[in-house]
Parts: structure tokens; C-alpha cells; sequence
């Protein structure tokens, strides 16, 4: 069964500006987040080969239009939540890549001072909630901040991402009746990239169209490119506005792909290296940086800094991560009672 994203026409250079809807400074910001994405993960695989990385760990390789065409959307008080593939949504959200290596590598200068690693990196100074280990557990979490926030009286929105995978557990659906019953707002993202670990849609859902789902609770849900920022941007826009206006939830179906593995130790022998190829010929880093190169909008230095600056960073964050101290035993005890006097033993 085909399930490769038709590939686009290609246009002239002409044509291409034309047909351009977004600045310079949005083109130009995707690609360096796209980028920083990118080079963060692939170096994170290395890392995790060294066995300086230890546990499980997901890489989001080839998705990286989604978190970047959806943060061109959102504003720093909106809510983002997610699954264990969680590094590059806290990117997207503004959090200083260091503080995720570090949090990987188990150092008490991670955003979570070691305790969380891979699967479950928060911020609460960007929004972000996590980074969850359970398949689907972020459903009706991400239902109940939307929830906290229409409660408060404010504008914020939640945006809950979910692998394709997920759409299988029943607290979808109880969160799928709440939040239309309640007009919560939050915007349920699947992140389809056509293998829950390492079976395919077809062999798990009778349901091939995922967005169809949520039609049943009489959702707005659809279908977007996922690789690319405009789709996904234009999408979630659209979205987020419904929900600012107290019109309540939608479902978007994000038709993405992994380059990588399910995990580090995924052997992918599910699919073929020809389908693999067919979709980073639709790579969405080329694509951005294809129409910044046809409309004249950065010269050849000005990538080439764009490609340093994010290599700079990406070095800065092992050198924090490698240099930072593993917790001391005490930090065992914290931040698990609120009772601050709890009397515990160290042997």
C-alpha cells in the first residue's frame, strides 16, 4: 500500500515568489529552528552510541516541520504538550538546547536536575509539559490544562501531540467528548509518520484517515502536509483561532515521517531504504531553504553563519552537559513530598 506523500511540482523561480505567502524573517527563523533540530538529534544519536546517553531515547529526525511551523502560530503563554519523542518541541518553545543535553545525560543542570531524561523533558518557564513515557497518557492531560486555562478565564490554548500510534487508547476518546462537551482549548496533533513503533497504520486501525476520528464528536479535524511549515502553519492558525474564540477543540492529522528509528534500537526492518529516500527527498529543511535561496533572502555567508551559529550551539550544549555534575544522593528525597522536613536515611 502506497503510503509516500505525493511529491510537489516543481516551479520556477518565479513562480516560487509568486506563490510566497510568509516573510523573509519566518523563512529564515524556520530554517534555522528546523536546522538546530536537526543537528541537536544527530548529534544526540552519537552521543547515545558513545553510551554517554543512557535509556531510551526516540529521535524526531524528519518531523521537524511541525514543531516549527506550529510555533510560528503560538505565543510564549500557550501550552504545549507531548510524547517521549519530546526533544525538539522544548527547542521549538525557546528552551536552550544545553538544558535538554544536560537533562539527557543525567546531570542535576537539566530541566528536570536528571530525573527525567529522554522521554520526559518539561519547562515550566516555556509551557512545556512533558515529554511522557506512557503511550497516550498526554491525551486527556493536555484536555485538562486546556481546561485549567478556559477555567482562569484567559486565551492560552493547548496544543497536545500524539503519535499515530496513541490514536489506539481509549482515554483518547474520553478526552475527545470532554473537550468538545466543554469547548476546551486545545488542538490535538497526530503525528503520523505511519508506524506506531514498528507496525504500520494499516495493521492497527481500520481507520486509515486518522483525522476521521475525531468527526465522530463532530471535531473540525483534517489532514495537513506535515512536512511542510506553510501547511502545518496555516493549519494550526486556523485552529488556534477557533479556540481563542471559545469555539473549542480540532483534530489535526500530521502526515509526517522519521528518518530515524522508533528508538536507537529499532532495527527497521518494516521498511525499505527506497521508502526511507522517497521521503528526505521531501525534506523540509531543503524545502525552506529553497525558497530562501530562489527569492534572494540570505546569501551563501549568510547560511553558512545560520549553519555555524546552530553547530556552535549544538557544541556549547555537550560541553554544558559533559561539565555539569551528576546529582548528589540527597536530590533522591526531593522534590517528591511537599513536606520539607520528611525524615529519611542515607546509608
Amino acid at each position: 500500500m502506497d503510503k509516500v506523500i505525493t511529491k510537489e511540482k516543481k516551479v520556477s523561480k518565479t513562480e516560487a515568489k509568486a506563490s510566497v505567502k510568509f516573510s523573509r524573517e519566518t523563512y529564515l527563523k524556520w530554517f534555522e529552528s528546523m536546522l538546530l533540530m536537526r543537528k541537536f538529534e544527530e548529534k544526540t544519536g552519537q552521543l547515545y552510541i558513545q553510551q554517554k546517553i543512557r535509556g531510551f531515547c526516540h529521535l524526531y529526525i524528519g518531523q521537524e516541520a511541525l514543531v516549527a511551523g506550529s510555533e510560528s502560530v503560538l505565543k510564549k503563554d500557550d501550552r504545549v504538550i507531548t510524547a517521549y519523542r519530546c526533544h525538539a518541541h522544548p527547542i521549538g518553545r525557546g528552551l536552550h538546547p544545553k538544558y535538554i543535553m544536560a537533562e539527557m545525560f543525567a546531570k542535576v543542570t537539566g530541566c528536570c536536575k536528571g530525573k527525567g531524561g529522554s522521554m520526559h523533558i518539561f519547562s515550566k518557564e516555556f509551557n512545556f509539559f512533558g515529554g511522557h513515557g506512557i503511550v497516550g497518557a498526554q491525551i486527556p492531560l493536555g484536555a485538562g490544562i486546556a481546561f485549567a486555562d478556559k477555567y482562569n478565564g484567559n486565551t492560552n490554548v493547548t496544543l497536545c501531540y500524539m503519535g499515530d500510534g496513541a490514536v489506539r487508547q481509549g482515554a483518547l476518546h474520553e478526552a475527545f467528548n470532554m473537550a468538545m462537551l466543554w469547548k476546551l482549548p486545545v488542538i490535538f496533533i497526530i503525528e503520523n509518520n505511519n508506524y506506531a513503533m514498528g507496525t504500520s497504520v494499516e495493521r492497527t486501525s481500520n481507520v486509515h484517515d486518522l483525522y476521521k476520528i475525531g468527526l465522530g464528536y463532530e471535531m473540525p479535524s483534517k489532514a495537513v502536509d506535515g512536512m511542510t511549515c506553510e501547511a502545518v502553519h496555516e493549519a494550526i492558525e486556523e485552529a488556534v483561532a477557533r479556540a481563542r474564540k471559545g469555539d473549542g477543540p480540532s483534530l489535526l492529522e500530521m502526515k509526517t515521517y522519521r528518518y530515524k528509528g522508533h528508538s536507537m534500537s529499532d532495527a527497521q526492518t518494516y521498511r525499505t531504504k527506497d521508502e526511507v529516500k522517497e521521503y528526505q527527498s521531501q525534506d523540509p529543511i531543503e524545502k525552506v531553504l529553497d525558497t530562501i535561496k530562489q527569492n534572494n533572502w540570505a546569501t551563501e555567508t549568510d547560511i553558512e553563519n545560520i549553519e555555524k551559529k546552530v553547530e556552535d550551539i549544538v557544541a556549547e550544549s555537550v560541553k554544558f552537559a559533559e561539565e555539569s555534575p551528576f546529582p548528589t544522593t540527597d536530590e533522591l528525597y526531593q522534590d517528591v513530598y511537599v513536606q520539607t522536613d520528611y525524615p529519611y536515611i542515607i546509608e
